[in-house]
């Protein structure tokens, strides 16, 4: 089990309130916590542009040291300001060990529950989406080298994903511009949508064999189409690395 997260004071510079900040946790895929340290001896900073690289922490799972990405530690104060919350560095890596080798193969067994995040903003449907990815059993999922046409493109090995945290359905256009940029790449691809697809978008993706998603509020990802049926059974009946 990992530690306890911890809470910081945080003063916002635009209203000079003070909050108690408790930090995130997220799920490794060994099922495992993974809390970021948070440094409070630096002082937050207002979010004023959203930049990519800055929304995501690289954090090492203590249980497995599995090392993912991860949304960077965020509050947003009553007066309206965003504060990103200064994150301490990791510490230095040990040296690598040998493993024993295990007597024999362990046995299937279902995953732990997945424990979905809320989902208030974009990058709240992004940590849902990459929660339930981890889920799944992918690793390392970073931020995809394209970006998408509307949304939030992810990625892991031999998959694209599509986050598209907008108010309207996903088109048909958008189906077929994820499965084009995968094929490029020779990978898998994967939709997830807030609000749905239009009648054609569902159609083109089973003709192309694109899963599709639909993330509620509370953050769980419900399977569209058959294919999305079937890595959902995949994800709930198999241990990770399986």
């Amino acid at each position: 089990m990992g530690a306890m997260p911890e809470s910081v004071p945080v003063r916002c510079p635009a209203c000079r309130r003070e909050r108690l900040y408790t930090a995130p946790t997220y799920p490794c895929a060994c099922g495992s916590p993974v809390t970021p340290v948070l440094d409070g001896r630096t002082a937050p900073t207002a979010v004023a542009h959203r930049v990519w690289d800055d929304e995501w922490i690289a954090l090492r799972c203590r249980a497995c040291g599995r090392r993912g990405q991860w949304p960077h530690p965020e509050f947003g104060c009553a007066c309206g300001t965003v504060l990103r919350i200064p994150v301490a560095a990791p510490p230095a890596e040990p040296e690598p060990e040998t493993p024993t080798p295990a007597p024999e193969p362990m046995p299937v067994t279902r995953r732990p529950a997945l424990q979905p995040v809320a989902i208030r903003t974009a990058l709240d449907a992004v940590t849902a989406t990459a929660l339930y990815l981890n889920w799944l059993g992918h690793r390392d999922i970073r931020r995809a080298d394209q970006r998408p046409t509307c949304g939030i493109g992810l990625a892991a090995r031999g998959l694209l994903v599509q986050v598209d945290p907008s108010v309207r359905p996903a088109s048909l256009r958008d189906v077929e511009c994820l499965w084009l940029t995968a094929m490029t790449e020779s990978a898998d691809c994967v939709y997830f949508s807030l609000a749905g697809y239009d009648e054609d978008a569902r159609a083109r993706a089973d003709q192309l064999h694109v899963p599709l998603f639909v993330l509620d509020l509370t953050g769980t990802a419900q399977p569209v189409n058959a294919l999305a049926d079937a890595l959902d059974a995949r994800g709930g009946n198999h241990c990770p690395g399986q």
